[in-house]
């Protein structure tokens, strides 16, 4: 009888590494993360993302659905971050479908992004952080979009919808 509260604790012991192990490897990242959302078949540091990209995917300044946004390297982000447009609401707001932002390994959708930069190039945004239930203070510094084959942008959008318009009125 000696031996089963010692193979229960065994059990009970290794349980408790087991559950550990996959706590830890279960943290979701950005990289795979936006990696997996949008497409775009790069890997390695977020922050490496924006020279990965070049020769193989259309990079720029205009928000897209789809596109991912790289958060350049800071001593807040030593690896950087990416994350994906989900929405684009105006010229200076967006909504990033992201992990790992707000708390390790938690995956946000419809975060807000606001393009805080003087020029209105999205080189500067501040993002919803979930803890305080609003902008974050932090203006962080990008690199800009990558743009996933087969995702239009602002101004093709905007573009579209006043052809379209255009259309209805000569009717």
């Amino acid at each position: 009888m000696k031996s089963v509260p010692r193979l229960l604790t065994i059990l009970a012991v290794l349980v408790g590494f087991g559950s550990t192990a996959t706590a830890s490897a279960s943290v979701l990242q950005c990289v795979p993360y936006a990696r997996a959302e949008s497409g775009i078949a790069i890997h390695g540091n977020a922050a490496t993302w924006w020279s990965q990209a070049e020769g193989s995917y259309d990079r720029g300044q205009t928000p897209q659905v789809g596109a991912v946004l790289v958060f350049r390297s800071t001593a807040a982000m030593p690896y950087g971050h990416v994350a994906v447009i989900g929405k684009i609401v105006d010229e200076r707001h967006v909504l990033l479908d992201h992990a790992n932002w707000s708390r390790p390994g938690m995956i946000e959708t419809a975060a807000m992004a606001e393009d805080v930069s003087e020029a209105g190039d999205w080189s500067d945004v501040r993002v919803w952080y979930d803890p305080i239930k609003g902008m974050g203070s932090r203006a962080n510094p990008t690199f800009g979009f990558i743009y996933a084959p087969g995702h239009e942008s602002l101004s093709q959008t905007t573009l579209a919808k006043a052809d379209e318009s255009t259309e209805l009125a000569g009717d």
